[in-house]
């Protein structure tokens, strides 16, 4: 698998939590190449690199999650990308379960992706959001199902039932530079509903092999307190229902903001 799939790590100024990603990367069952990739380039990144020995992309220009993506995205030489971010984990065995699809559905897919848990306080929980938003990706769950647009659709209607670091995408099918969102926050969410519109599956494991972490510095945490999440979020379920709709959903997808309030 180390010749067809990278762990690209995003890392952004002086992180904490950089080291324990890497070590959850550098632990998988089945090998993969990682590089770490920044537009924030500073002594604890190079040194984080260097002491794992591993590859160190840096980006010029201001830091921008879309520009950032694709940069850590299009630096990968294989066949399949994982945009790992620098506060996440992943169980050891993420990579053994896209093994074994890989090889079943080879080009036939767009992505894979895995259930996740949230990680708080050093220990890996769940809460109601977490149960919702698995009970949403069931329909993947069916291997006939997982090539069916509207189905790939209305797994994401109800909100992004998807953790984006858990995603590993198929580069042979999707080329270069393919995050083409305008949005600041939902750029991911975005993005599963462009690739829902495209022909291929969208493999699924319901296993949490990936947990990220909730904590004060996260990104859902900044847009939460800057309003921007419940801007961007409106705009996604007008992608799908009608206006009194979406808004109606809203006042009930508000409650998953708890996740870091509490």
């Amino acid at each position: 698998m180390k010749d067809k799939h990278t762990f690209a790590v995003c890392a952004y100024k002086e992180s904490e939590y950089l080291e324990r990603c890497i070590k959850s990367l550098l632990a998988q069952k089945v090998k993969s190449n990682i590089i770490v990739c920044t537009s924030t380039p500073c002594d604890y990144i190079e040194n984080m690199a260097k002491k794992y020995e591993l590859p160190l992309y840096v980006r010029q220009g201001t830091s921008d999650i879309r520009e950032d993506w694709n940069f850590a995205y299009n630096q990968a030489e294989t066949d399949y990308v994982t945009i790992a971010h620098q506060d996440d984990e992943y169980n050891k065995d993420y990579l053994t379960y896209f093994k074994g699809l890989e090889k079943k559905y080879q080009d036939d897919f767009l992505m894979y992706y895995s259930g996740y848990k949230p990680l708080k306080n050093g220990e890996i929980t769940t809460d109601i959001n977490c149960k919702i938003r698995r009970l949403l990706r069931q329909p993947m769950r069916v291997p006939a199902f997982s090539k069916v647009g509207w189905i790939k659709k209305l797994t994401l209607s109800m909100g992004n039932s998807i953790c984006c670091p858990s995603v590993t995408y198929n580069k042979k099918v999707l080329g270069d530079s393919f995050f083409t969102s305008d949005m600041k926050f939902n750029i991911d969410w975005d993005t599963f509903l462009k690739l829902a519109k495209m022909k291929g599956r969208f493999l699924y494991i319901d296993k949490p092999l990936t947990y990220y972490r909730v904590h004060d510095g996260a990104t859902s945490k900044e847009f939460i307190d800057n309003n921007g999440r419940i801007v961007e979020d409106t705009m996604m379920f007008e992608k799908f229902w009608p206006k009194c709709i979406a808004k109606l959903i809203m006042k009930f997808y508000k409650k998953a903001y708890d996740t870091y309030s509490k």
